[in-house]
């Protein structure tokens, strides 16, 4: 029966190249490490960033309390569900490099979106917003008591065109001390050779260490497997809506989370007290409510976060909408005290997944059983 869980096996001794764990060391016991490291990985698709930034926090975990983790990658973060770009500290080992965690971010801005190709701008706005926030709050040099924050960046594997663009864009607006540049055996796939984000003029301190991606596990399997991309968002979200409920319940398939959901008391949410933003389109004001039935939607606070920035607290599903009551019907699991902050909804194109939606033998109530022919 289908899991929620993930379609990988849970992997703690997969293989690290000793070039990895070379990498990973020279960042975190470098000469350049004081003030604490920040350090941007990168390279194409598949080649391993999200394991090895895995691995490198693990690595600073050894030496420092505390780490940042910075995440670009809307499609596939590492601590969130798609469509965010986050701010997450780290206070713990990973104990498993294989599979990503969910952990609640310090800061973190809904996108919408799991590519940043219809709104490059937004995308780069949002990552300097957060960057901004992580130097505000951990680089502050007039503060004796802030001793600064390790911060590790994980980005896209979107390396050519405008991705490419997006990432010189980033580099420089970030300025990292280290950046590890991970390269594939297709060499037409991989990044400029060098410090290829820097103008001719720089002369700044930056510390390039480039790798490759590694080829097998401890059983001399490949790890570099092609991954379904939709699949893996999809379990992401499931894996984020789980936590509505309790670690003791027992909910692993697909199908339980579907039967729970569709039976979990939500929130009543008064229509008057929030307001509807939608990220990536124009909809006529006689239609939000039909557009915003059955959705995805970031929970924010008009309040707080930079300018037309709001910070996000998490997602939630619209479940249903009375219009009569002046109510939504909203599933979260954003605790309720966090949940008073909120008077924001954020629409972009995250979607219910499927497959919680066509669950044999049970009826969704996001969709609707009176449907006229089409003949």
């Amino acid at each position: 029966m289908a899991s929620i869980s993930g379609p990988e096996n849970p992997s703690p001794n997969i293989y690290i190249p000793p070039e990895w764990s070379s990498a990973a060391e020279a960042v975190a016991h470098g000469s350049l490490t004081s003030p604490p490291p920040i350090v941007l990985v990168c390279g194409a698709k598949n080649c391993g960033k999200s394991t090895f930034s895995r691995y490198l926090l693990n690595t600073l975990l050894l030496r420092y309390k505390k780490v940042g983790y910075l995440d670009t990658d809307v499609g596939q973060p590492e601590f969130s569900p798609p469509g965010f770009l986050s701010l997450t500290v780290v206070d713990e080992v990973t104990p498993d490099l294989t599979i990503p965690h969910m952990k609640t971010a310090e800061r973190c801005l809904f996108f919408g979106d799991v590519s940043s190709k219809r709104n490059p701008t937004t995308y780069l706005n949002c990552i300097s917003a957060l960057y901004d926030y992580y130097r505000k709050e951990y680089c502050n040099s007039d503060d004796s008591s802030n001793i600064g924050l390790p911060l590790v960046v994980n980005t896209p594997g979107w390396v050519k065109g405008i991705g490419y663009d997006l990432l010189v864009d980033m580099l420089k607006y970030i300025s990292p001390i280290h950046v590890v540049k991970i390269n594939i055996s297709a060499q037409s796939k991989n990044l400029p050779d060098g410090a290829f984000w820097l103008d001719e003029d720089y002369d700044g301190m930056v510390n390039l260490t480039e790798i490759s991606s590694a080829r097998q596990d401890s059983l001399n399997r490949s790890v570099l497997v092609q991954k379904d991309a939709r699949l893996l968002r999809d379990i992401r979200l499931m894996a984020y809506f789980r936590q509505c409920f309790s670690s003791n319940l027992n909910i692993s398939t697909i199908k339980e989370l579907a039967h729970a959901l569709a039976s979990h008391p939500p929130y009543e949410v008064p229509i008057s007290s929030i307001k509807i933003r939608h990220l990536r389109c124009q909809v006529p004001g006689t239609e939000i409510f039909y557009s915003l039935n059955g959705s995805i939607v970031g929970l924010a606070a008009s309040s707080e976060g930079p300018k037309d920035l709001p910070w996000c607290f998490g997602l939630g599903i619209v479940r249903s909408i009375d219009t009569l009551k002046g109510l939504l019907y909203v599933i979260t699991p954003v605790p309720q005290g966090t949940l008073e902050k909120v008077d924001l909804l954020l629409q972009g194109f995250i979607q219910i997944p499927t497959s919680l939606l066509q669950v044999q033998g049970s009826r969704s109530p996001y969709m609707s059983a009176n449907v006229l022919s089409s003949s």
